[in-house]
């Protein structure tokens, strides 16, 4: 806690909090857009008919979901034109970004171990669920920039990531929520997510696996039950250890530096002046109905 300092002839005590940035009209719509267009998206090739041309030609699936592209720059624009953020929050945006671009190859292609992913929940959580999905799907976007990771599974990449991060920032209890009961709630939430992360781009990649005479292979126009066990069986044949690794190691960052990150956060995020609010009360009045000679400026916990 920092020392109060006194303010002579000020109001009563003034408190600085610092609020994520918050979801606007536009913002709710664009991102339900999103979402919408995201969930059909992953899920069609479940409902499609066996001899639609759309199953027939698996390959040309991730070239639709190309056009969820536009959708997500929207997203950044209406969460830019309703939060009113100024340079400063853009910079933010920008940096946290690119590092989690940064820390992406560190791990990948190593047992699943991904360390961005511990970055995006703890952003998210400070941040709030609109920047979130933005600062996840711009992150994922700069990786594979970054990585020459860029192909028709992407725009996937940064629905699922800013769907990660998004979740973080919906969590309960970010005003009162603090120290040891916080981190051990995001790794929990780190842990599930993770799984969850790599179940959906499963999806993606699963819909391709058609005539493969497998067990595990989609099958176009197969009842939606057999399709799901042998999607069931996919997932935990071929990535449940990847994913394994990839929740284990964001635990780990979460319950050992995650603590002081989010301090960092906090504070990097009331320099941006992510509405921080001031409020200013009547002036308090002692006991003999006199005005105090001075008031105090009052800060929140770090």
């Amino acid at each position: 806690m920092r020392p109060n300092r006194p303010v002579p002839g000020s109001p009563r005590p003034v408190r600085r909090t610092t609020r994520p940035v918050r979801l606007g009209p536009r913002s709710v719509a664009a991102l339900v857009l999103v979402s919408l267009v995201g969930v059909l998206a992953f899920c069609w090739p479940l409902f499609a008919d066996a001899g639609s041309a759309v199953t027939s030609h698996a390959g040309d699936a991730p070239w639709l979901f190309a056009a969820l592209l536009p959708l997500l720059v929207a997203v950044v624009v209406a969460t830019i034109a309703d939060s009113g953020m100024d340079a400063k929050a853009v910079a933010m945006l920008g940096v946290l970004a690119a590092v989690g671009a940064a820390l992406r190859p560190l791990g990948a292609g190593t047992a699943g171990l991904e360390p961005m992913f511990f970055l995006m929940v703890l952003s998210g959580r400070v941040l709030g669920p609109g920047f979130g999905f933005v600062l996840g799907s711009v992150t994922m976007f700069a990786s594979a920039l970054l990585t020459g990771g860029v192909g028709p599974w992407m725009p996937f990449q940064m629905l699922s990531m800013g769907w990660f991060t998004m979740g973080a920032g919906l969590l309960p209890g970010p005003d009162r929520l603090r120290g040891r009961a916080e981190l051990l709630m995001l790794s929990a939430y780190g842990f599930v997510a993770a799984f969850a992360y790599g179940t959906v781009m499963n999806l993606q990649g699963w819909v391709l696996l058609q005539g493969l005479s497998s067990g595990i292979s989609f099958v176009p126009g197969a009842p939606l039950e057999e399709n799901l066990v042998r999607f069931v069986a996919y997932v935990l044949a071929t990535s449940l250890g990847w994913d394994l690794g990839r929740a284990a190691l964001t635990v780990v960052l979460t319950v050992t530096v995650g603590g002081a990150l989010l301090r960092a956060l906090r504070r990097a995020t009331r320099r941006a002046n992510f509405e921080a609010q001031v409020t200013f009360g009547a002036p308090e009045t002692s006991s003999r109905g006199e005005a105090p000679h001075r008031t105090y400026v009052t800060y929140e916990r770090e």
